[in-house]
């Protein structure tokens, strides 16, 4: 019995195409271009391909995507691949990396991370901390803050003493005022988040597990 190469599994956002990533290339497009010649959808539908670990370049993720919507009937939304190249794993590990920088952040000064970066001592009014990741704060946190500044949602910034005057997480922004009674009331061990509307949320330092469990891959106690 000859081994399928192409499973497709049906979702509430669309279609999953799951393409083997042990056969040819060739015998992949094959399957694949005869799956999609035997459907019939009506309207138009989402599908999300997966790869495996199957490495392709740039120009056969477009011809699967091709072979895809030839008929009108169907969207490649997303492509998901569990390969990255070279490039892409350098780049992980220079923004997982954390830096530390010992010291007081004077207005004016802005201190910029590739990463996260844990500030051991104050940030100033005025002063600016801008990271890749997160921002961790071991003292009073007075400045202008901005985690995630390419895009990471899920960055959060941390402080002993919470009382920025701007706090920004990728592309949201917030002004600081006495209009944020938890923030005015909870200004020890506090950190800020992006919640699941995408909107700067606040939390007491306790619930950081809870909400991001995947901060750090460092063991921690219950």
């Amino acid at each position: 019995m000859k081994k399928q190469l192409v499973h497709i599994k049906g979702t509430k956002e669309g279609l999953v195409l799951r393409l083997d990533d042990q056969c040819a290339y060739a015998e992949l497009v094959e399957e694949l271009e005869r799956k999609v010649s035997e459907g019939s959808i009506d309207g138009t539908v989402d599908v999300q391909l997966h790869l495996g670990n199957r490495y392709i370049s740039k120009d056969q993720q477009q011809q699967l995507v091709d072979i895809v919507q030839y008929t009108g009937s169907m969207h490649v939304a997303k492509m998901h691949s569990d390969v990255i190249t070279i490039e892409e794993s350098r780049e992980k590990l220079l923004t997982s990396q954390s830096e530390t920088f010992v010291g007081i952040v004077r207005s004016g000064q802005v201190l910029e991370s590739s990463g996260d970066i844990i500030v051991i001592g104050d940030v100033n009014p005025n002063g600016k901390i801008e990271a890749v990741g997160n921002i961790f704060v071991l003292g009073n946190l007075k400045g202008i803050v901005h985690a995630g500044i390419e895009g990471n949602r899920d960055a959060v910034i941390v402080a002993s003493h919470f009382e920025p005057t701007h706090v920004l997480i990728a592309d949201q922004i917030e002004v600081m005022s006495n209009e944020s009674p938890f923030v005015k009331n909870h200004v020890e061990q506090l950190f800020a988040y992006l919640n699941t509307d995408g909107i700067i949320s606040y939390e007491r330092l306790q619930e950081v597990r809870k909400i991001r469990p995947l901060l750090s891959t460092v063991k921690g106690g219950s």
